[in-house]
């Protein structure tokens, strides 16, 4: 679905002295269903990725190919961005209208859609997320959550392929990002393709696969068990590990019996006290 190709992406700058590059010689493939996570400290070159992914930005060198179309031409961005959809950090920057129903139609209206297509969409999308009792009330009076469930249909609605999330949950409270992260693990049920930015293990753990992100290059690749294994390599990297999986690698340095790849309170308290 998308394939990046020894992508470089330098910002522009001003002054002498030559900058680093955010994105290094960066190459993955995301497959057709696949639920993958993207981590990284600050810096790391997440967010940029994301804008990469979906044509907003374009690369210095190489190449991101989204269903074999390239972000290079100019004349497959429409596609492109129709069939790649970005859901961004702050929900209020996607919304646009003053009626969710309204909102969650204004992607897929420029779309040109006939009308009963639309309407169609726009209860449809509304319905994935649990907001069609929602669909006349006022965006500024929903909550946090509410809004980003909302930003979400808005690009359901365009019927993508693909779904890039860019730390959906960074901004909201508790219940909000578990809000959120419900919709999207229903979404991944019914086989969107979805790629997650997140800087919350618990989150990432939720993915088929996850990358760790290093100065715009990749650190680590794998499953979550694999990835979250490397506990000493992820404090290198300045993320933390879930906490059940820490405590489990902390235990066996102190010599007990216990795998470190360790993901769920339950599989812990199982291997820590087998029954007989």
């Amino acid at each position: 679905m998308i394939e990046v190709k020894e992508v470089d992406f330098t910002y522009p700058h001003s002054g002498d002295q030559e900058a680093a590059k955010t994105i290094d010689h960066l190459s993955f493939k995301l497959e057709e269903g696949e639920f993958l996570a993207i981590l990284g400290h600050n810096g790391s070159g997440k967010s940029t990725l994301a804008k990469l992914l979906n044509g907003l930005l374009l690369p210095n060198a190489g190449e991101v190919l989204v269903q074999g179309k390239s972000t290079l031409n100019e004349e497959d961005l429409w596609e492109i961005r129709s069939k790649a959809g970005l859901v961004f950090q702050n929900p209020d920057n996607q919304i646009v209208a003053t009626m969710v129903e309204e909102d969650v139609a204004f992607g897929a209206e420029n779309l040109g859609l006939p009308k009963e297509e639309l309407r169609a969409r726009v209860d449809q999308a509304l319905e994935t997320v649990d907001m069609l009792d929602y669909k006349r009330q006022a965006p500024h009076l929903l909550s946090g959550g509410q809004k980003q469930r909302v930003a979400i249909a808005g690009i359901l609605a365009m019927n993508p392929d693909i779904i890039i999330f860019d730390e959906p949950t960074a901004m909201l409270d508790p219940k909000g990002r578990q809000e959120v992260i419900e919709t999207i693990q229903k979404l991944h049920a019914q086989k969107k393709t979805i790629l997650l930015i997140t800087h919350f293990m618990d989150e990432a753990a939720l993915a088929d696969r996850i990358i760790v992100l290093e100065k715009g290059k990749i650190a680590l690749d794998g499953e979550p068990r694999e990835v979250f294994a490397n506990v000493a390599r992820m404090k290198e990297i300045g993320l933390d590990v879930p906490q059940v999986t820490e405590l489990a690698y902390r235990l066996k340095e102190k010599g007990y019996p216990i795998s470190n790849k360790i993901l769920g309170v339950k599989e812990f308290v199982d291997q820590l006290c087998p029954i007989s």
